[in-house]
This record gives C-alpha cells, structure tokens and sequence, in this order.
C-alpha cells in the first residue's frame, strides 16, 4: 500500500513575514522578519523541524532600548535583520530607516525569548542590510549594503565588509568593497556570509523586492576577496517565470545547515491576488538546498555551488518535510480573552508609542485603549494595536464597550498603512464606516445606533472586505459590504513594505480626551490555502 507522502506547504509564515533570517542552535531553530514602523519589532519564532513555528519574543519590546520610532514614515523603521548564535549569545544586527537617515545597531539576548540588550549604534556605518559572520579565527565581519560615491546607473549599490570589535561594539580597520552586484541587477543588497568546505561564500539579493528579484552568490578562498561570481547566477528567481505566476519576486534569502549535507534557504515572496494586489505583503518560504560541484573536466579547480529546489528551480507551494514523521500544523485561529496582564505577542503597535495608551488592569478581562488626539495620517501617533491578517479569507470579531462624547470614536480598523485603512467605528449615537486614503476621509455608512456595548465583525474573501456589528454578537446588522480590498495593496495605497493588519482604533480627533474604549475579547478565524 502507498504511504501518503510527508510534505509541507509554503508559505511557512504567512502574512507580513518578510527578509527571513534563520540561525540553528543544536536542533532549535530561530527566525526573524522585518518590521519597518511596527512594533514590538523584530519578532522571533522558534522551531524543531522548520515549518512549524511558534513566535516566542521580539527583539524590540521596550522604548528603552536607544530605537527611536515614535515618529517614522510608513515603510521606514526596521529593515532586513540577520540573526547569529556565538559562544552563548544571540546576535540580531539590522537597519533603522529613520525617514532616511540609516542607522545600523546590534542587539544582544542569552535567551532568544528575552530579554534583549539597549541597541549598540554602530558608527560609519552607512547604509543597510547588515550582516554578521564568526569566523574560525576568532574575527567577526560586518557586511552592508550601501550606495556608492560614483554609482553608474539608478539603483546600484555596493556591497562592502568591515571588522568588527564585539568588546566596543564597534567596526574598526579597513573597509573591504565587494562587489555592485553579480548578475548586473540593481540593488545589490541582503549580503549573508557562509563558509563551506574551503571557501568563504557572499550570497546576496539583487534587483529589488518585485518582479526581478533574485539571489546570487559568489565564492572566495579570502573572507575579503576578491569574490568570482557563481557561472549559473541567480540561484534564486521568478523574474524569468510570467508576472501571472502565483508565487513572484521571490529573494532576500538567508542559508541554513539542518545536517552534514542537508541545507534550506528561507526566502520572501508574495502571493499576489487576480496576478496583481499584494494585501498580505511579503511572507516567508523554505526552499530545499543542495550542493553541487562543478562538473567542468577542464577545470583544476572544482568549486561546490548551493542549489534552490533542485527538482524544479522554482520556489513551490509543497515540498517534502525536512524531518521525516514531521506533520505542519496549520494555525488558523487567534484569540484573546485580554486576562492577561501583557499583550500577548502578536500584537502590535503603528510606531513606538510616545506614551502609553493601554491597559489591562482598569477593568479585569479588559484590554482598554485611551484615545490619542491623533488620527490615520502619515507619522501620527494614533490609539492602533492590531495582528498581521496572515490569509486571504478571514473573520475577525470583537465586544466592546465605549461612550462617546463629542467628535470621539473607538472600533475596529483594517489598515494597510497611513495613506489606506477602514475604519468601523462607534460614535456619539452612531455606527460609520471610513475610508482613509491618501489623506482623504470619505465616509461610506453610517447607521444610527443608541447602545455602549457593540459585537464587531470585519471579514474577507480576498479583494472583498465586508463589515457588520451587532447588539448581542448574534443577529448581525451589515453597515458595508464588498469594500475594495486592492485599496490595501501596495499598487493602490502609495508604496509599502508591510502587509495588511486588522485591528483596534480609537481617536478624539484632535480634541484633548480622558476617555477609553474597553474591548472585552478578540477572535480571528482564517482559511487556509
């Protein structure tokens, strides 16, 4: 009798999971993301068998920790962190874009859970996308991503080296300049250091983070160089697959070791809607990885090149486990009771919060959010904690109880960044839905309502997002149905790095305010693909 085969299914992180970089620690493995303007940023998941992962921290929880993010841009913030293990310690190194000016830091934890070092800032050291790599000798290497002074066409950059001092925290001796890119792309950026057998690796991503993404590699018996490109580059793309194809600009990929000869790369992509929108922003993929040398007979010297999906070239939707008897658990429900005394860790605010605007122990099994002046607007502090919206088609509800006074509201939002968001929220004596976009408020329903205490519910079916209330959470009023969901995606809403977060909002809009919205639960339901 045939035995079923034993397979997992890409994405591993869905929804907003992007610029993966995985570490091992004996049989446990680690796994970072991006974050840009969110925060907690940089949050860690923990695995045994690499795709089942559960999120265990984030290297950025408190505002004491030398990160300033309390006024970024959409987009700006935490970009691209690589994590690395040595000698007992974690090392998380990645870029602050704050709105322009790149500032590069470490941060350090015995435990990945936490807590996590104040962020050492590293001085001249321009650009972004930094890397770590320790060395057998005792060195450790700093790798970037920078413009450089005479760059020869739009988009270029360079990858440079650079020693650094773990006892200062700080790069000392000579700058090392790489290479602009080894498939002639742009952006050359995402640089990772391994080394194998004999030979130092630098892997990087080129191209940018859409269609032509790609990820290509070179190798050198000298950890500075010079590095002579693999012949067969990229070894990570679709941009010569169909831009309808349903996994695209797949890079930014980070290498990992599982045993003597078995090694995946975790990757970003999209999954784009009707082969355009891109609501759930980048998510995080396994790919297998094989090496391979050389087979050229006129060679003397025969250099080992990894290989990605080596069946097929292509990142796949299903491929088999790394670990046989491993089964992937598809987690499709969150939900919160707020009996907590924290937020529970996927949670997130829009920038670090000037001040605090919630809490859990006003009213017991309550999570209360104060309402700020500000509202949705690009750099605002604003009352937001949300999740990522990790699938296509969703349910989200929630209880809350509020008394409005005046121009002040409190509700639910599903919010792809400051220039787009919807916004169902209570008022004085009224229920509306809102469309922010691009700084224009458009109201798009508005029903009369008298209680305190209202039941909430945002679904989506794809590009369809529907929005209803209730009195007693069981006979459903709808307020707007079939709201254009591609006003979420990155083609519509002006640019992003993120992916849409469904979540709680309230304002005083402007006016100076005591007041607060107490949300009794939360519950998140999606499908999986």
């Amino acid at each position: 009798m045939k035995q079923e085969a034993e397979t997992y299914r890409n994405p591993i992180i869905p929804g907003f999971a992007p610029d993966p970089s995985i570490c091992r620690v004996g049989d446990d493995f680690y796994l970072i993301n991006s974050t840009f303007e969110y925060f907690p940023g940089i949050p860690i998941y923990h695995s045994r068998d690499l795709v089942n992962w559960e999120l265990i921290g984030n290297a950025l929880y408190s505002v004491n920790q030398n990160v300033n993010m309390d006024s970024i841009n959409s987009s700006a913030g935490i970009h691209a962190p690589t994590i690395r293990y040595h000698e007992g310690l974690f090392y998380i190194i990645t870029t602050n874009n704050l709105n322009g000016e790149m500032i590069n830091f470490i941060v350090t934890a015995e435990d990945p859970k936490g807590p996590w070092s104040k962020a050492y800032i590293l001085k001249d050291a321009p650009g972004i996308d930094p890397s770590l790599f320790f060395d057998d000798d005792e060195k450790v290497w700093y790798t970037g991503s920078s413009v450089p002074p005479d760059p020869e066409f739009d988009g270029q950059s360079e990858i440079w080296m650079q020693e650094l001092d773990l006892n200062k925290m700080q790069l000392m001796g000579e700058k090392y300049y790489l290479t602009r890119g080894f498939s002639n792309g742009t952006w050359a950026e995402g640089p990772h250091i391994y080394k194998y057998g004999d030979y130092y690796y630098l892997m990087i991503s080129e191209g940018g983070t859409l269609h032509n993404h790609a990820v290509t590699i070179a190798v050198s018996k000298i950890i500075t160089g010079p590095y002579i490109a693999n012949a067969r580059n990229p070894i990570l793309t679709h941009r010569h697959l169909s831009l309808d194809h349903p996994i695209i600009a797949v890079g930014h990929g980070d290498l990992v070791q599982i045993k003597e000869n078995d090694w995946y790369m975790v990757a970003l992509g999209f999954r784009p809607i009707e082969k355009k929108y891109k609501n759930l922003g980048r998510e995080t993929f396994l790919i297998p990885v094989i090496w391979e040398t050389e087979p050229y007979w006129w060679k003397d010297e025969k250099i080992a090149w990894p290989v990605c999906s080596p069946k097929t070239g292509k990142v796949e939707f299903e491929y088999p486990v790394p670990f046989p008897g491993t089964k992937q658990l598809k987690i499709n429900e969150f939900y919160d009771n707020f009996n907590d005394t924290e937020l529970n860790l996927e949670w997130n605010f829009r920038r670090t919060p000037t001040v605090t605007f919630h809490s859990f122990n006003k009213k017991k099994g309550f999570l209360r959010i104060y309402l700020k002046e500000g509202f949705i607007a690009e750099q605002s502090q604003y009352s937001f904690v949300g999740i990522r919206q990790r699938h296509f088609q969703m349910e989200a509800k929630s209880k809350m109880e509020f008394n409005p006074a005046g121009n002040e509201e409190a509700g639910m939002t599903v919010i792809q960044n400051d220039r787009s968001a919807y916004v169902m929220s209570l008022m004085d004596g009224k229920i509306q839905l809102h469309h922010f976009f691009h700084g224009t408020d458009s109201l798009l329903a508005s029903h009369s309502y008298k209680k305190s205490t209202v039941f909430w519910n945002i679904s989506a079916d794809y590009l369809d997002y529907d929005f209803s209330y209730s009195q007693d959470g069981k006979n459903w009023v709808l307020l707007f149905n079939n709201a254009d969901g591609s006003k979420l995606s990155p083609e519509s809403s002006g640019w992003t790095y993120t992916g849409v977060y469904i979540g709680f909002y309230g304002s005083s809009n402007n006016l100076t305010s005591t007041n607060y919205a107490d949300f009794d639960w939360f519950q998140y339901k999606g499908v999986s693909e």
